[in-house]
């Protein structure tokens, strides 16, 4: 099984943004603690501050169809990036939405969420929790 596991702008700077909305681990430490609980797992980690990065990534899926499943963390893009958005809603594999810190309940801009409606689920404030559940959610979406 083979997951696609996407990043957008700041999450390389994970261990020094706000600890209490993100955790003090740091992307790699998050790549690590992954790979380590679900072995049996082949996952490709892509961290990128470039919208268009993002939307090439996700369009090169479509393309080749390499991937069973995608996890998408899009950061601020999630509330400011329509063309994410698109992109994300030809995809045609399972895919979730995953944010560290619940958006939900923070700043009144980032209620806005352009990706909900084209992820089949979203996974947030519970830190690295969050990306175990989006894990679990596509195992059992996966599974014949």
């Amino acid at each position: 099984m083979n997951i696609l596991v996407l990043h957008g702008p700041n999450l390389n700077m994970l261990g020094k943004r706000n600890k209490d909305q993100y955790g003090s681990f740091t992307l790699d430490d998050l790549y690590e603690t992954i790979s380590d609980q679900y072995q049996s797992i082949d996952f490709t980690y892509y961290q990128t501050n470039y919208e268009g990065e993002l939307i090439d990534i996700i369009h090169q899926t479509i393309e080749e169809e390499d991937y069973d499943a995608l996890i998408i963390n899009p950061g601020a893009l999630t509330h400011t990036s329509i063309a994410l958005r698109d992109a994300l809603e030809i995809l045609n594999i399972p895919k979730v939405e995953v944010h560290l810190s619940d958006i939900e309940n923070r700043e009144p801009f980032r209620k806005i969420n352009y990706i909900k409606d084209v992820v089949d689920r979203s996974f947030m404030g519970k830190k690295m929790e969050s990306y175990f559940e989006a894990i679990e959610y596509l195992l059992s979406k996966l599974v014949v």
